[in-house]
């Protein structure tokens, strides 16, 4: 199952981030907007995927450099900036659905924004004619469903390992778990969207 994805930042951003986490822990602020800069974006689209919902995925990307701010003493510059960001990120967005399960009244189901890419995103890219076009549409909702309602650990696995386009190893430092366990979780997860998809197959 191939996707879409936002690009990751460059090794040459890499240092960047190190230098501009460097800037924040001695006490010069403005060094999180250029981090934000760089990396709210993909932020975004990320807890986009986890969360199904716009508003509250711009929220908790807020809350994602919130927390990099607080914690930018602790941050270790051997580290990948970008795996500590993301593994914020994914912490916020369990807290969330724990949240959410507490609070069934809220709408599991919400309409992503079109600019938003979803499993179902890399169909073919020629002009369709209209009802090919609306074909395509069901099938992307019928993704869309299919991966919301995956358990929350298989969902996350493929979200970063599919959509992010991270190796299994920057997984599971994310998911904070083995290589194993995330390679368990997507064979897993593959084999369920492809038993609820198969209509679409």
């Amino acid at each position: 199952m191939s996707i879409t994805t936002d690009a990751q930042p460059s090794s040459g951003a890499g240092d960047r981030d190190r230098a501009d986490m460097e800037r924040l822990a001695a006490g010069q602020d403005a060094a999180l907007n250029d981090l934000m800069e760089r990396h709210a974006t993909p932020v975004f689209h990320f807890l986009c995927r986890m969360v199904g919902n716009e508003d509250d995925a711009s929220d908790l990307a807020q809350e994602t450099f919130v927390r990099v701010f607080r914690a930018r003493a602790s941050f270790r510059t051997g580290e990948k900036f970008s795996t500590w960001l993301f593994t914020i990120a994914a912490n916020l967005a369990r807290n969330h659905f724990r949240w959410r399960s507490r609070h069934p009244n809220v709408s599991l189901e919400t309409e992503a924004g079109e600019s938003e890419q979803t499993l179902g995103s890399r169909l073919p890219a020629t002009d369709p004619a209209p009802n090919e076009q609306a074909l395509a549409a069901e099938r992307v909702a019928a993704v869309r469903t299919a991966v919301s309602k995956l358990p929350e650990d298989l969902r996350e696995a493929v979200v970063l390992c599919e959509w992010e386009e991270l190796s299994v190893t920057e997984a599971a430092a994310i998911l904070e778990t083995t290589s194993k366990a995330v390679e368990s979780r997507l064979y897993r997860a593959r084999q369920i969207l492809r038993e609820r998809l198969k209509p679409w197959l």
